[in-house]
C-alpha cells in the first residue's frame, strides 16, 4: 500500500469484525506530536453473530454481508493512501467452529490479515482506545463495553490497567437466546437479569480485589449500548446526539431509560430518531447488561466515551513503531511484562532465561542475510520464545519443549496478536530435537509460508543460543558471527569470546560451549544448507 506522502504524518486504517457489525476507522497519525486524527469512520451492521443455531457456524449469510463489507472497507482504506490495515476479529469469530476457515479466506481473496483476539486481548485493546480519548488522571476508571457477543469490563488508570476482563453475554447473543416475545415479559426479564448477574460475577468480583482501599472508580461506557442510551438521553434533553465523547448518564437516568424500553414494541423502537432500526432490534438486553452491571459494581453515574476498540487498533500501532511516548510509555512495555509474567507463573530461571535471549539477539543481529532475512518482526518474537523455552521444565524434562510449546499456546501473551502468540510458541518448540514437521499441529496452526519461514529462522537462532547455555553461571563474554570467506565452503563461523580473566587468572576454558554448539551443524546444514563453523581462541 502507499506509503504516506509526509515524513511526519503516517496514514493507517484499522478495522474491527465484531459479532454485531464491522467498524472502519481511517485515521492520520501525527508522529512530532505522538496522536492521531480520525479522518473516517464507518459502520456495517453484518450480525456475525446470528451463527447457525446447531452447528454453531458463522452463516452463509452472515460471512457474505461481511466479506462485502470487507472488501468495501479495504478498498476505501487503500483510496485515502493508508500504508497498512490492521484488523481485529472478536467473540463470534473466536467461537465459531469455521471461524478459522472464514479468517483464511479474507485473508486469501481480500489480502487482509486479521488478528483473532483473546477475550482479555479485547478488553486491552478497548482500554487503550479509552485511554487515548480521557484523561484519567488520579482516579481510577472501570470501562464497561458491551458487544455482540461478549461484554469486557476493565479497571485501570492513567498508568496501567489493573484487571482485563472478557464474560461471554452481549446484546446479540442475549436477544437470540433470551428475548423471543417482545415486550419482553416480567418472568423472562427476571431470568435474563439473574442470568446477567451470575455471568458477570466473576469479573466484578476481579475488579473489586483490584481496587485499593477507599478508591471509588468512575464507570465509562463506550460502543453501541452505552452510546445508544446516551443519545436518547440526549434527545430527551434537546441536546445533539452527534458528538457524545463525555455525556453523562446518572443510575437513575439509565433505570428510567431501561424501563421506557421494556415497555415498547420492537416498532416503537424502531421509530425513535435516537437510535438506527438494527440497533433498536437488540438494544433491550445490552440496556439490561449495563443496568446490571452498574448496580453490581455501585456506579453512580456513567460517562460515555466514544473510543473503543477500533481506536485501540491505532494506539496498539503506534506502540509498536515506537511512535507513542510520555503518558503511553507504559503500555510500549506490555509484551516485556506479559512475557516475563507468564515465565515466572511457570518458574523460568530468568537470568539464565535473559541470557540465553542476549545470545539469541546478538545471533540475530550480526547474521542477517546468512542465518536469517527477517527485517524486524521476528526479532522480538525471538526474544519472546528465549525468555520462555524452558517453561516446559515445571511439567517435564523429558521433551520439554513440547510442554513449552503447550504452556505458551494456552498462556495468556497480552499485545500479540494470535498468529505471533502461535508463532512464539512454535519457535520455543523447535529450539531442540527435531525441525518442524507437516504432521506437528504446533507447525499446522501457523498459517502462511512466511510466517512459518520466519518461525524456522528464529527456531534456528534459539537452538543455537540454547546450545551455549551449559552453565547455571555466565561465562560468554560475547559472540561473534561472520560468514565463511570466499571460496571456502558456504556457511558461516561464530566464535566464543569468554571473560577477560582477573590478573593472576586463568581465561575461562569455552570447550564445553563450542562443543555444545558444534553439535547443532547437522541441524544448520539440514535447515539452511550453510555449513557451520566454531571458531577456536585466535583463529581467523
Amino acid at each position: 500500500m502507499a506509503q504516506a506522502p509526509q515524513a511526519t504524518h503516517r496514514r493507517v486504517a484499522a478495522i474491527d469484525i465484531g459479532t454485531n457489525s464491522i467498524h472502519l476507522l481511517v485515521a492520520e497519525v501525527d508522529v512530532q506530536l505522538s496522536t492521531f486524527s480520525v479522518l473516517l469512520a464507518e459502520k456495517s451492521t453484518t450480525r456475525l453473530g446470528e451463527r447457525d443455531p446447531l452447528s454453531g457456524d458463522l452463516s452463509a449469510e452472515a460471512i457474505e454481508r461481511a466479506f462485502r463489507t470487507l472488501r468495501h472497507n479495504r478498498q476505501l482504506a487503500e483510496s485515502h493512501g493508508v500504508e497498512q490495515i490492521v484488523t481485529a476479529a472478536t467473540s463470534a469469530v473466536r467461537e465459531a467452529p469455521n471461524g478459522r476457515d472464514f479468517l483464511l479466506a479474507i485473508q486469501n481473496q481480500l489480502a487482509l490479515a486479521v488478528d483473532l483476539v483473546s477475550g482479555p486481548e479485547e478488553a486491552r485493546l478497548i482500554y487503550l482506545g479509552v485511554l487515548s480519548g480521557m484523561a484519567f488522571g488520579e482516579r481510577p476508571h472501570t470501562i464497561i463495553d458491551i458487544g455482540g457477543g461478549s461484554t469486557e469490563l476493565v479497571l485501570a488508570d492513567g498508568a496501567d490497567a489493573r484487571a482485563l476482563t472478557s464474560t461471554r453475554i452481549g446484546a446479540v447473543r442475549l436477544q437470540r437466546e433470551f428475548c423471543q416475545q417482545d415486550p419482553l415479559p416480567s418472568r423472562a426479564r427476571g431470568f435474563l437479569q439473574a442470568y446477567i448477574q451470575g455471568a458477570l460475577d466473576p469479573a466484578v468480583a476481579e475488579l473489586r480485589r483490584a481496587l485499593k482501599p477507599g478508591e471509588t472508580p468512575q464507570l465509562v461506557g463506550t460502543s453501541g449500548t452505552a452510546m445508544a442510551l446516551a443519545s436518547l438521553a440526549a434527545a430527551d434533553d434537546g441536546g445533539p446526539t452527534v458528538k457524545l465523547q463525555g455525556y453523562r448518564l446518572s443510575r437513575e437516568r439509565v433505570d428510567q431509560l431501561v424501563e421506557r424500553l421494556l415497555a415498547m414494541s420492537l416498532e416503537q423502537r424502531r421509530a425513535l430518531p435516537a437510535i438506527n432500526e438494527r440497533r433498536a432490534e437488540i438494544i433491550v438486553p445490552g440496556a439490561l447488561i449495563l443496568q446490571t452491571a452498574m448496580a453490581m459494581l455501585g456506579a453512580r453515574d456513567l460517562v460515555v466515551c466514544d473510543r473503543a476498540l477500533r481506536e485501540g487498533l491505532i494506539v496498539d500501532w503506534m506502540l509498536r513503531n515506537r511512535i507513542l511516548g510520555d503518558r503511553f510509555s507504559f503500555q510500549s512495555t506490555i509484551r516485556e511484562r506479559t512475557v516475563l509474567h507468564l515465565a515466572r507463573n511457570f518458574s523460568v530461571d530468568l537470568p539464565r532465561a535473559g541470557r540465553v535471549a542476549d545470545h539469541a539477539l546478538s545471533l540475530y543481529d550480526q547474521s542477517r542475510g546468512v542465518l536469517h532475512d527477517d527485517d524486524g518482526p521476528g526479532r522480538q518474537l525471538l526474544w519472546a520464545a528465549a525468555q520462555l523455552h524452558t517453561c516446559g521444565k515445571c511439567i517435564n524434562i523429558s521433551a520439554y519443549h513440547k510442554h513449552t510449546w503447550y504452556l505458551i499456546r494456552h498462556g495468556e501473551l497480552l499485545g500479540y496478536s494470535q498468529a505471533e502468540h502461535l508463532m512464539v510458541a512454535a519457535i520455543a518448540r523447535y529450539h531442540r530435537r527435531s525441525l518442524p514437521k507437516k504432521r506437528h499441529e504446533s507447525w499446522l496452526l501457523i498459517d502462511s509460508r512466511e510466517q512459518r519461514r520466519t518461525v524456522g529462522a528464529m527456531a534456528l537462532l534459539l537452538r543455537l543460543a540454547a546450545a551455549l547455555d551449559r552453565r547455571p553461571a555466565p561465562v560468554i563474554e560475547g559472540i561473534r558471527v561472520a560468514p565463511l570467506p570466499p571460496g571456502d565452503d558456504r556457511g558461516v563461523a561464530i566464535e566464543l569470546l569468554p571473560p577477560a580473566p582477573a590478573p593472576g587468572e586463568v581465561p575461562v576454558d569455552l570447550s564445553l560451549e563450542r562443543w555444545s554448539l558444534r553439535s547443532c551443524a547437522e541441524v544448520v546444514m539440514e535447515a539452511c544448507g550453510l555449513v557451520l563453523r566454531v571458531r577456536e581462541p585466535d583463529q581467523r
